[in-house]
């Protein structure tokens, strides 16, 4: 009998103990599904709040943002000053200047908005046929390129100056970090030989826009683009977002940024590692004059280097001392110029 006592003792207290690991299964696996969900949010509100502009400026991530890429900028007076002189004379320009509004319709349904300027000629029968697809940055709009607008078409350029998606008047969901945008300025490049089927194109990007206007020069362009002129490109939107991460947000990369880039390959349909200027620097044979200011410490001047090395074509760097990111323009506008139209006049 005591026997039988202490075997039916041992089942049930073998039994309470089995009960026990389940529950703490249970519980624990409960935890880690929760984790695992949190941890998913968090990655869903990350990409929303790097790649969705109307999210950013509700949560006044756009503000925190901007206030920290300002930050980051050279504050010399020398800059300041050539700034707002450029600021000036596009505006006393803009009240004359011949403007037009035109529109495209991506393969995925987006509206997008540009304004292209017309030069003015002297002789009304004298045309130009040379053309300027000038690509904004990141977060950024048109207008912010029109000083550079200005300056192409007092060389004779026809301007065409688009928002890219998800920014200023265009459409979209989320900011293409150039990948989405390098097909949907193909439209543009059409609507330009549309218009004009003699016309020659230079593409000149800023920032974003610079790294856009590279990896177009990876693809299949129309004979009729002439040269590339890039300003402060990133060299992969990847290794971009790994430097912005902890600059912004105080984050690190790994393992957030994979888990990031497969929820936007999930909602925005794109690849952050397949966002490379340097693979489609590679491809191209046009040439391209790569612009990169020397102090820059948002996007840093070992990637133009990189991009350099990386063109297989005709090419030219410009490395600007003192000046941050896109400030070359501004820390010395004279070199700038000169040496942008120097390039093309050589390769148009």
């Amino acid at each position: 009998m005591r026997k039988l006592q202490d075997a039916l003792s041992a089942h049930v207290i073998h039994r309470s103990k089995t009960k026990r690991r389940k529950r703490a299964g249970r519980i624990l696996t409960g935890i880690l599904l929760f984790l695992f969900v949190i941890y998913w949010v968090v990655c869903y509100f990350l990409v929303s709040l790097a790649l969705v502009p109307s999210f950013m400026e509700k949560t006044k991530v756009f503000e925190t943002v901007t206030n920290t890429s300002i930050e980051a900028l050279v504050q010399t007076s020398d800059i300041q000053n050539n700034r707002a002189a450029s600021l000036e004379e596009t505006r006393t320009w803009l009240k004359t200047a011949k403007a037009s509004s035109w529109s495209v319709t991506t393969k995925d349904g987006y509206h997008l908005i540009a304004t292209a300027f017309t030069p003015e000629t002297k002789d009304p029968e004298t045309k130009s046929s040379r053309w300027a697809l000038l690509l904004h940055g990141y977060t950024g709009w048109k207008e912010e390129l029109y000083p550079l607008a200005y300056h192409y078409i007092q060389q004779g350029y026809h301007v065409l100056v688009p928002d890219m998606r998800c920014s200023g008047e265009s459409e979209g969901d989320f900011i293409g970090m150039g990948y989405t945008d390098r097909l949907d300025n193909m439209l543009w490049l059409s609507e330009i030989l549309a218009r004009d089927p003699d016309a020659s194109i230079v593409i000149h990007g800023q920032s974003m826009g610079a790294s856009c206007a590279l990896m177009m020069a990876g693809e299949d362009l129309p004979s009729q683009v002439a040269a590339i002129v890039s300003d402060c490109a990133y060299t992969d939107a990847y290794r971009m977002f790994a430097k912005q991460m902890k600059d912004w947000f105080s984050l690190p990369s790994f393992p957030i940024l994979d888990s990031m880039n497969l929820m936007l390959q999930l909602r925005g349909g794109y690849d952050l590692k397949k966002a490379s200027a340097l693979t489609a620097a590679e491809k191209t044979s046009l040439p391209v004059l790569i612009i990169h200011g020397q102090e820059d410490d948002m996007i840093p001047v070992e990637m133009a280097y990189q991009l350099y090395d990386a063109v297989n074509g005709p090419k030219e760097l410009l490395i600007v001392p003192g000046a941050g990111h896109a400030q070359a323009v501004d820390k010395d506008p004279k070199l700038y110029y000169e040496t942008v139209f120097s390039f093309l006049r050589e390769w148009e």
